[in-house]
């Protein structure tokens, strides 16, 4: 006589190594950073490495601490992150719409095409004296700055997304009398939105790299003015508390923007 599991116990059971998958999958995520801060320590502890230029985690820590403790950090934080925000809303804004209006347009598309593929492999930052020129050296500047290297992927990505939505649905739309409108969100927008939030995803990582190198070149504070300013004095540990900062902000701006995807684009 053969024996048959009971389905519900068979679940049960593939239920607990989904889990266990899971667990081993965030154990690994969180022991490699771990394993390198330990690692970092011990090499500048037992000078295998020069403490000079790699102070040990520690000693980051407690400068992290003392900066917060004065006030210091905090104000740097909050004016890189506004312009951040700034910026890539500048840059994401127009992007989305430029892009939807050349994915359904042929005509736009060939139009704006050779402007956008000469302009985008010139390093936003190359444009800076030009930018410093029209926009002066305040915030403005900096602003425009990350919104002109956030533009190019997520415009390109948005075309790409719309061009590749099923022709089928555009038919669709076309036969019920779809208006403009109709078009724009109901079939452009979320039918490019998986290609879309890529190039968001790639241009917050841009932001931040621009940010860096933008505050390092003309600022008076932000994260990359702290970054500069401590290498030129040699104060080391506060140059990786600037260091860690950005690495910690790219990380947690990819996982609201993860978390965004999860909501937006369920069945991806």
């Amino acid at each position: 006589m053969e024996y048959t599991q009971n389905p519900v116990v068979v679940e049960r059971e593939e239920w607990k190594k989904r889990q266990l998958k899971s667990r081993l999958k965030q154990i690994l995520t969180i022991s490699s950073p771990i394993f390198i801060l330990m690692l970092w320590e011990f090499l500048s502890r037992t000078g295998l490495v020069d403490a000079r230029f790699f102070p040990p985690p520690t000693d980051i820590i407690r400068t992290f601490l003392v900066m917060g403790t004065s006030g210091e950090l905090f104000s740097h934080i909050g004016i890189s992150l506004f312009r951040i925000f700034a910026g890539f809303l500048l840059g994401v804004i127009p992007a989305i719409a430029i892009g939807l209006v050349m994915g359904l347009y042929s005509p736009v598309r060939h139009f704006f095409s050779p402007l956008i593929m000469a302009l985008m492999p010139i390093p936003t930052l190359a444009l800076l004296p030009i930018i410093l020129i029209l926009f002066g050296v305040g915030e403005v500047s900096k602003i425009v700055t990350i919104a002109g290297s956030v533009f190019f992927p997520v415009v390109i990505n948005t075309v790409a997304g719309v061009v590749n939505i099923d022709r089928i649905y555009l038919d669709v739309a076309k036969n019920y009398g779809a208006d403009s409108k109709n078009f724009f969100f109901k079939i452009a927008l979320p039918g490019s939105l998986p290609v879309m939030l890529e190039g968001i995803q790639m241009g917050q990582a841009i932001a931040l790299l621009t940010i860096v190198a933008a505050e390092m070149m003309g600022a008076t504070s932000g994260i990359g003015y702290l970054i500069w300013t401590s290498y030129k004095a040699f104060l080391l540990q506060e140059m990786y508390v600037g260091l860690v900062l950005i690495s910690f902000f790219g990380y947690l701006f990819s996982l609201i923007l993860r978390g965004f995807q999860k909501k937006l684009i369920p069945w991806r």
